[in-house]
């Protein structure tokens, strides 16, 4: 027994843990205890008015702000016409602090004496700041102060003065980084939304240019822009995208993309249903041909919808060749994605169950590189198509030149090397290689991936079936890609499904086949 509890205590079984422990009975535990039970409780909007008392206001403001332990929370009194009590309320580093000393402050203690309609006359004479409002709602002023703007509450009034007072910092308008052209302008979107939305306006100078902004539906409380031409873009597709925005609910938004897998039809599906955006030009294009843009604050990209698999092939600097040269360009750019999807399964499916039909130079080349690989061919294929794949998510994730250096240098010493020690073959590498270049020739970025694991399923429906079962993978990914939509717009139009309109044809005085309705609204013209 002495034994025993010697190597008891050595082990240190009887002392308690002394190391910090969170316990799923705790309040404000991490959403890992509850699982979705802590993503479905929602905080309640703060339905009190604004309350007269000056008093009150700043013990509501720091309960809300946590002021005692928050030094951001900035509270300053001043006597408003030197004689009513006033507070400003901003956060610091939000925002500008000499536009509230030039614009508020200086004139709000110099204004003359009134004795009523203290919000009023601070409006309307008072602050001559460009955009300036009355709230009599608390959580209107609670949100305002978060966006960087400045609340005025006078002593006795029921209303709150909001002004704008924005100011903090940001970078410049920089160059698309992703989206790099020869031609056309080199301008990207910004993180600030109104500077986004600026961009826009640049490009379209129209009337009935529309921008709705909105909260995002987060509890960070993120505002975007709807962004549409109006009598351009079509009602019915409006009404569903601002349906689909009110029943937002998630925790933290933090980007256009995340808003764009919240709205999509067919949230399971690898292939996105949205298009991507950071060029101010490209999404510019899309609002004159009818479609909707999402901008998120703290998001440099567009959100562009509905979009087709044709528009995920395109890129922005299709629009600025020659006619000839920009459809040899989207010619080449489909071959290279055809390549990209068929061709190891391809060379699979010949290899394991249709030898006959490779020529015999062909065949002894394969045979005499696999001499000594001990590899099975589709094993060997789908390696080097995930070692293809890690090298370059290595070379994307690695910063600036360093990340093409890993990519280029590893990819040549990590091939060299497989096929010096006999892992791989030759014509492996080889076609993995032109497979590669054909995925880089697509110029979306999540189309890239989703053609990644298309591939990965092909290659094992070629080495068990072999040109059938290579066949009806291929036909089953049309049809998915056929009954996909985005936004109500088939995903392959104008090419497939086609569809015929409601109303009389042009001959014969009847109608064809009776329409669906979302024909009617389809963006992108299908036949």
């Amino acid at each position: 027994m002495k034994i025993l509890d010697t190597i008891w205590r050595g082990l240190r079984f009887c002392e308690p843990d002394g190391r910090f422990e969170l316990l799923e009975t705790e309040p404000g535990a991490p959403s890992f205890f509850h699982g979705r039970k802590a993503s479905q409780e929602r905080e309640l909007p703060d339905e009190r008015p604004v309350d007269p008392r000056l008093k009150e206001s700043r013990r509501r403001l720091l309960s809300a702000f946590k002021g005692q332990v928050n030094r951001d929370l900035v509270l300053r009194a001043f006597r408003f016409c030197g004689t009513v009590d006033a507070l400003a309320v901003f956060l610091s580093g939000m925002a500008d602090g000499d536009r509230i000393s030039e614009f508020i402050l200086k004139p709000a203690q110099a204004a003359a004496p009134v004795k009523k309609g203290l919000a009023d006359y601070a409006l309307k004479t008072v602050f001559s700041l460009q955009e300036a409002e009355k709230t009599d709602r608390w959580a209107q002023v609670v949100s305002a102060i978060l966006e960087g703007r400045t609340a005025v509450l006078l002593a006795g009034e029921r209303e709150a003065v909001l002004l704008d007072t924005r100011g903090y910092a940001c970078r410049g308008v920089d160059r698309a980084q992703n989206e790099s052209t020869v031609l056309g302008p080199q301008e990207a979107f910004h993180e600030n939304l109104r500077v986004s939305v600026t961009l826009l306006r640049r490009i379209i100078r129209r009337a009935d240019f529309v921008c709705e902004f909105r909260p995002a539906g987060g509890k960070n409380n993120v505002q975007l822009a709807l962004c549409y031409l109006g009598g351009v873009c079509n009602e019915a597709l409006l009404q569903e995208v601002k349906k689909r925005l009110c029943a937002l609910k998630i925790d933290a938004l933090l980007s256009a993309g995340t808003v764009g897998q919240l709205l999509e039809d067919s949230p399971r599906s690898p292939v996105p249903q949205t298009l991507l955006t950071e060029r101010p030009d490209r999404a510019a294009a899309a609002l004159m041909a009818g479609k909707a843009v999402i901008l998120v604050e703290g998001s440099p990209q567009a959100l562009v919808l509905p979009v087709s698999l044709w528009a995920l092939l395109e890129t922005p600097e299709d629009s600025y060749l020659r006619r000839s040269a920009g459809t040899v360009a989207r010619l080449v750019r489909l071959f290279g994605a055809a390549v990209s999807v068929l061709m190891p399964a391809y060379f699979l499916s010949l290899a394991y169950h249709h030898q006959g039909l490779l020529s015999s130079d062909i065949l002894s080349t394969v045979i005499s590189s696999r001499k000594l690989v001990f590899l099975p061919l589709g094993l060997e294929m789908i390696f080097l198509l995930l070692v293809f794949q890690l090298v370059r998510e290595a070379g994307v994730r690695v910063p600036g030149v360093v990340g093409q250096t890993v990519g280029v240098i590893g990819g040549l010493i990590l091939g060299q090397a497989a096929v010096a020690a006999n892992v791989v073959s030759t014509v492996g590498l080889i076609i993995v290689a032109l497979t590669g270049l054909g995925n880089f020739v697509i110029p979306n970025y999540d189309l890239q991936l989703a053609v990644a694991y298309y591939r990965v399923g092909l290659c094992l429906l070629a080495v068990w079936g072999g040109l059938l079962g290579l066949f009806c993978g291929a036909l089953a990914g049309l049809i998915l890609l056929a009954d996909q939509k985005s936004f109500g717009v088939p995903f392959l139009s104008p090419v497939a499904p086609k569809a015929v309109a409601k109303g009389p044809l042009l001959f014969g005085g009847g109608a064809r086949g009776r329409g669906t309705g979302e024909d009617d609204m389809n963006p992108e013209g299908a036949l």
